[in-house]
């Protein structure tokens, strides 16, 4: 389940990194397979817990097909907090790197 890693990013973030001493950026790629009820619980998480302590967070589907519920979620997330968050679709996991180096280029230019 998806909210069980972002779950466990925010404990990382408030045991070891406070917001008052780090820029915080995270990222998470996923083929976007999740249960649909989990979907909404991860994009609450992200705008309530995560984006409030953040710089940035930036997400990458792995899936050459139609997108999962989770991207549906997280389109949303984006378009309410389209400085703080980003997403693309690549169809192979050689892509993931380039595309948040693209990512995370569009938000340092900002």
């Amino acid at each position: 389940i998806v909210s069980s890693a972002l779950k466990l990013m925010h404990k990382i973030i408030e045991s070891r990194y406070s917001p008052a001493e780090w820029n915080i950026y995270a990222a998470q790629a996923s083929d976007g397979d999740n249960w649909n009820d989990d979907s909404p619980a991860c994009a609450k998480l992200i705008e309530d817990e995560l984006l409030p302590k953040l710089q940035y967070f930036s997400y990458v589907e792995v899936m050459p097909r139609a997108h999962q519920a989770l991207w549906d979620y997280y389109q949303y997330t984006m378009q309410r907090h389209p400085s703080a968050f980003s997403m693309a679709q690549i169809d192979e996991p050689g892509e993931i790197y380039p595309v948040f180096l693209e990512l995370f280029k569009k938000r340092m230019e900002t």
